[in-house]
């Protein structure tokens, strides 16, 4: 017996809108829930975050504040990055709750893990550049400095240093997601992305020489892991094109041709 087909859920302008509103209100307050810890300990969560940086300062250095109103200032920016950061499941699932409904069941079955490891692998981007990368970076950083030169950050050039690289990093991993949203798009097959390794690596070293500072350290760093990343998502490519191919209802053979 053949299955009905499924049948998508329908509104009009006004409700998608209205649902909408409603999914970006949710989305604000739970931002602004996150945001009250965040900016009642903000001193105590820059500190954190300066800290791979003042760990390779020579000893009785310091980060400085050159704007009369950056010691305020700077410490509730990131307070709100970082509510944005600890909100965004809750932000992304709002978004996913009014896609949803347009969406076939098996492409939600589909969608639903590729966005939870989207998630996830943005977190390890921006905890692998704050555990591993930042100190072999402010390490090289610190003994490079020139003699006679003491090395004195504004603590709002740094943050923007922090957050740009939070965000690259956090955005390479997430090369995986990106390998497999292509094959199974049918834009590219697997067997072509193998074919020119070559040409991915070189294309990741150049976009890693524009998003890190001019240094090899801080190039290999992040070149390095989104190319594994790369091999990974190959690899997980293949196992969904083998599923969806043998998923796939194959043809019935013709009666007239030969056995």
């Amino acid at each position: 017996m053949a299955e009905e087909p499924e049948k998508l859920a329908e509104g009009t302008l006004i409700s998608h809108l209205l649902e909408l509103r409603d999914r970006l209100l949710k989305a604000m307050i739970a931002i602004g829930i996150a945001f009250v810890p965040c900016v009642l300990n903000a001193n105590d969560l820059f500190s954190f975050v300066s800290e791979p940086l003042l760990e390779k300062l020579p000893k009785g250095s310091n980060l400085i504040a050159t704007g009369v109103m950056s010691p305020f200032t700077t410490p509730f920016k990131l307070s709100f990055f970082a509510a944005l950061l600890l909100a965004m499941p809750y932000v992304i699932y709002q978004l996913w709750a009014f896609v949803a409904p347009g969406l076939y069941r098996k492409e939600r079955r589909f969608a639903v893990p590729l966005l939870v490891s989207s998630i996830v692998l943005f977190y390890i981007g921006i905890a692998f550049a704050y555990y591993f990368v930042f100190p072999v970076m402010f390490q090289f950083f610190a003994h490079t400095t020139p003699k006679g030169v003491a090395m004195m950050t504004d603590i709002n050039n740094y943050l923007d240093f922090v957050l740009t690289m939070f965000f690259c990093f956090g955005l390479a991993f997430e090369v995986p997601v990106a390998v497999v949203l292509l094959v199974v798009m049918g834009v590219v097959r697997v067997e072509s992305l193998t074919r020119n390794r070559g040409y991915v690596l070189l294309g990741i070293f150049i976009v890693a020489a524009l998003l890190t500072p001019p240094d090899a350290i801080a190039q290999c760093s992040l070149a390095i892991p989104m190319y594994l990343l790369y091999e990974g998502g190959i690899l997980m490519a293949r196992i969904v094109a083998r599923d969806k191919s043998s998923q796939a209802p194959q043809k019935p053979q013709d009666a007239s041709s030969p056995p």
